[in-house]
């Protein structure tokens, strides 16, 4: 099955300046800002400016360019917010993707969490 885009997502319209965000960091190819709803002291997103649904999607489909950008962009925020393991205790970094995955938007987000723990991953 394709990869449908939905440019009506919440994400599309803040890259289109539809809806305002606390941005953290704008590049060519990615946007970072604080979530709403902040789950840890330092709760960023990070999103590809392209039109991608998923992790996969972006893998597979973004240019080289796109793909160094994006992973740039998280690297550059972990930085700024204090959490890399130069600066700071570290992260979780989390891109949920599709109903398993619990996506809620669907357009490709990294979230970016931390300045306390995030306790284990998922456990049996």
């Amino acid at each position: 099955m394709p990869y449908v885009y939905d440019d009506q997502n919440i994400f599309a319209k803040i890259l289109r300046g539809e809806i305002p965000n606390n941005t953290v960091l704008d590049t060519e190819y990615a946007l970072a800002f604080h979530d709403i709803q902040p789950q840890r002291p330092v709760h960023v997103l990070v999103i590809p400016k392209g039109p991608y649904v998923s992790y996969d999607h972006f893998a597979k489909e973004a240019s080289d360019a796109e793909i160094v950008g994006f992973t740039r962009a998280i690297g550059q925020v972990c930085d700024m917010m204090g959490v890399s393991i130069d600066a700071g205790d570290g992260y979780r970094m989390i891109a949920n993707s599709g109903e398993h995955g619990v996506q809620d938007v669907p357009h490709l987000h990294a979230h970016i969490m931390g300045g306390a723990s995030t306790g284990r991953m998922i456990q049996s």
